[in-house]
């Protein structure tokens, strides 16, 4: 997937869904600047929706009724306006984690929330690519998306590993991989409507421990 820049400009960290990231010595976005955020991030998630996550950025600045200089300013790159898209939809998996930390069954639970990753990525087509991507590039405007899901997933799967579920031996970052590629796959196939369980079930058979053998 390729990043877009602007020229020379600074990266910014990634910006949150309901407004940018700015150090507290920044005065707040004027209204009219807060409303080219707003519109942008929605006419951004519709074309990621409806066209995937390589729709050119200078339609999504068209279609929010601003020039591309604008939404530069306000997104660095492609990843960027991808982080802050993608925001509102990682925390709410990040909640799901949270609400199954203490689950009775901590491989199961493990499961179910690899499952809803794979849900999640589905909705936007390149998305799960992007992932795979910013997960070796913690400066990527993608980052501020992977970087806590790999935390949220390295809870989970202590416990799992605790419990004796899943082998000691299996890395947070090897199973984003994996979760993240069998998204990609089930992507590829939209033919397959059970592709991803199939896939998702064939990963989890050579994860588990000793105790589940």
């Amino acid at each position: 997937m390729a990043t877009e820049t602007a020229g020379q400009r600074q990266t910014a960290q990634g910006p949150v869904a309901d407004a940018p990231v700015r150090s507290p010595d920044v005065r707040p976005m004027r209204a009219d600047a807060r409303r080219n955020y707003e519109r942008l991030l929605t006419e951004a998630r519709t074309a990621f929706t409806e066209h995937g996550t390589d729709t050119s950025l200078e339609d999504i600045a068209r279609r929010a009724g601003v020039g591309i200089g604008t939404l530069y300013r306000h997104f660095p790159n492609r990843t960027a306006l991808m982080g802050a898209v993608f925001q509102g939809e990682v925390d709410a998996l990040l909640a799901h984690a949270r609400e199954l930390a203490d689950a009775p069954q901590p491989c199961a639970a493990l499961v179910e929330w690899l499952r809803a990753i794979i849900t999640h990525a589905s909705t936007y087509r390149g998305l799960s690519r992007a992932l795979m991507t910013a997960s070796a590039d913690d400066s990527s405007g993608m980052a501020r998306c992977s970087v806590p899901m790999r935390e949220a997933g390295g809870a989970l799967l202590t416990r799992a590993q605790q419990a004796g579920a899943v082998r000691p031996d299996v890395s947070i970052g090897d199973l984003m991989q994996l979760t993240n590629g069998i998204a990609l796959a089930a992507e590829e196939s939209p033919d397959d409507p059970r592709l991803a369980d199939r896939l998702l079930t064939l990963t989890l058979s050579g994860l588990k421990g000793e105790r589940h053998h």
